[in-house]
């Protein structure tokens, strides 16, 4: 690979003298638009990441944090804007990158760390892409298209120099894709095309197992990892250039894996940084890959789908990821997501990084996802970011080592029995969830128990009891909601009625002694400029013994008009 690195410097560096620069194609960007966003920017009103700015002009724009700067100088807003019908949208784009250009004649040569987010490469690769893939519609009223052509060919070969820097898995991936796109597109850039489609694919040939999963497990990860290949394999394919095996393979192994952990409302499970993802991409995304089938294994990257009639339920069923691959995880271990048709029921809260570093952090505990928690602690807990890497994501440490699963299916019921020793150092509390969903996908009856099973376990527990009385026994199980949804309390506290937007009604009953209480949530989706509200049903109670269990059941009392149904 160091080889590699070294020839796609030297190739991105060579370029033909200045009157010769020219764009021989023009790919289109791997993304594509949305135009009520693209409005939304035309009237000044800008969303980024998780903050709202009011401008005319991007670059005036002054984002205080690096997560705002990154995205707003990698220009997804032209993919935006340009997908509009607006009469000035060309125009105003143009001028703004025009601007752009005029600022930034050159990518600085100074130590990376001195660089900012502007040129990190992600944001660089994005960038350069959505300005190589709308280049007609962006040098078709330009008076002197030379400065831009020439900034692409500046920032080809800032990034050839700089690509490793991203992190691995799809950072690394879509710096690659950037500096393919540039060598199908910009004169003189033949080699780099070809060696950065050889990196590409060995890339891929890495991130993507024989199981077709990734090591981050972010289902919306890898439909973009998946997206990024079908890209390249197209614009390849267009120019008649070859095509590695390894990234014709790619979506072989990923796409079943996808299929998988598809809701039947369109959307991926919202788990480990995925926020779903929108569901007409999701559609392109396997409608082009040409690949049919379904991972039926049982375990699809970690995470366990079961359906019955309307009724799909995906649990958060493996140790959550480790190491740099952890940066965005979840301590989500044993969570569920439940969909009826196309309505979410019970949801997690969703990946929070959009709106900023709190919410982030917030996001990947476990009280925002459907599952036991401690009181006061996660599963797994945040650790410090990596010195290493100089990356703000912080890993996760010390969760779930050991977590086992039994599926078992009958004709009128599926059963899952689930186990995760996260809470073992600290507590001595191993979590057991069962979960059997039946009646044609009309009930989904839990059980939820922690238990300290040995000798050695129960001598923790007793110390932690001791030492912490006010934190060491508390627990609860939350039902994150869909925004939207309604839920009102009845039978003395025992039972909670929830009502879907789209009309649909369900009946969560508790068992045993556990407190049972409707509380505030938040609903976290890229893309918009703050989370939603939302609620979640809570059970509250206290491990009083060894062994603790709390039942409920869930059960849909009636269905979604049939105005409403998707």
């Amino acid at each position: 690979m160091r080889r590699l690195r070294d020839l796609i410097a030297a190739a991105a560096r060579r370029a033909p003298p200045a009157r010769d620069r020219a764009l021989r194609w023009h790919p289109g960007p791997p993304g594509d638009g949305s135009p009520a966003t693209g409005a939304r920017i035309l009237a000044g009103r800008w969303h980024l990441a998780g903050r709202a700015f009011t401008a005319t002009d991007p670059w005036d724009i002054a984002p205080s944090d690096p997560a705002s700067a990154a995205q707003l100088h990698a220009m997804g807003w032209l993919d935006d804007v340009l997908a509009t019908d607006a009469p000035d949208a060309a125009a105003r784009a143009r001028d703004w990158v025009s601007e752009w250009v005029d600022r930034h004649p050159a990518p600085p040569r100074r130590k990376h760390r001195d660089r900012g987010e502007i040129w990190a490469p992600v944001p660089a690769a994005r960038r350069l892409s959505r300005m190589i893939g709308h280049a007609p519609a962006l040098m078709a009223g330009m008076a002197r298209p030379d400065p831009f052509i020439a900034s692409l060919h500046a920032q080809a070969a800032h990034l050839g120099r700089d690509w490793p820097r991203a992190l691995p898995g799809l950072p690394h991936a879509e710096a690659l894709a950037g500096l393919l796109h540039a060598g199908l597109t910009l004169d003189g850039h033949g080699d780099l095309r070809d060696r950065a489609s050889a990196a590409l694919a060995e890339t891929v040939t890495r991130e993507i197992g024989p199981d077709g999963a990734i090591a981050t497990r972010d289902p919306l990860a890898l439909s973009e990892l998946t997206a990024l290949v079908g890209w390249a394999i197209t614009a390849l394919r267009d120019l008649g250039h070859p095509v590695p095996d390894a990234l014709t393979d790619a979506p072989v192994r990923a796409v079943p894996v996808l299929r998988a952990l598809r809701h039947p409302g369109g959307r991926l499970a919202r788990f480990h940084g995925s926020g779903g993802g929108r569901r007409a991409r999701l559609d392109r995304i396997l409608v082009d890959s040409g690949v049919a089938r379904r991972d039926d294994s049982g375990l699809a990257m970690g995470y366990i789908p079961i359906a019955q009639g309307m009724t799909s339920v995906i649990v958060d069923a493996a140790p959550p990821p480790e190491g740099a691959a952890s940066g965005a995880a979840h301590a989500s271990t044993l969570a569920f997501e439940m969909c009826s048709g196309g309505h979410a029921v019970i949801a997690s809260c969703g990946p929070g990084g959009t709106f900023g570093a709190d919410w982030q952090r917030a996001g990947r505990a476990t009280a925002s996802h459907s599952v036991l928690a401690v009181e006061g602690r996660s599963s797994a807990r945040i650790g410090p970011p990596d010195p290493e890497t100089g990356h703000p994501a912080a890993p996760l440490i010390h969760g779930p080592r050991r977590v086992e699963w039994q599926r078992s299916d009958a004709r009128r019921a599926v059963t899952l029995i689930l186990s995760h020793d996260g809470y073992v150092p600290s507590l001595g509390l191993t979590h057991l969830r069962r979960l059997v969903l039946s009646d044609g996908g009309r009930t989904l009856a839990g059980e939820d128990s922690l238990r300290a099973v040995t000798s050695a376990h129960r001598a923790r527990l007793d110390e932690a009891r001791t030492r912490r009385p006010d934190r060491a026994a508390g627990f609860a199980i939350r039902f994150h909601l869909h925004p939207g949804a309604e839920a009102e309390t009845g039978l003395r506290g025992r039972a909670t009625t929830i009502t879907l937007p789209c009309g649909e009604v369900w009946l969560l009953r508790s068992g045993g002694e556990a407190r049972m209480r409707v509380e505030p949530s938040v609903h976290m989706r890229p893309g918009l400029p703050a989370p939603l509200p939302a609620l979640q049903v809570v059970f509250t109670g206290r491990v009083l013994s060894y062994a603790t269990t709390i039942d409920w059941t869930l059960t849909r009392m009636s269905e979604a008009s049939a105005s409403t149904r998707s």
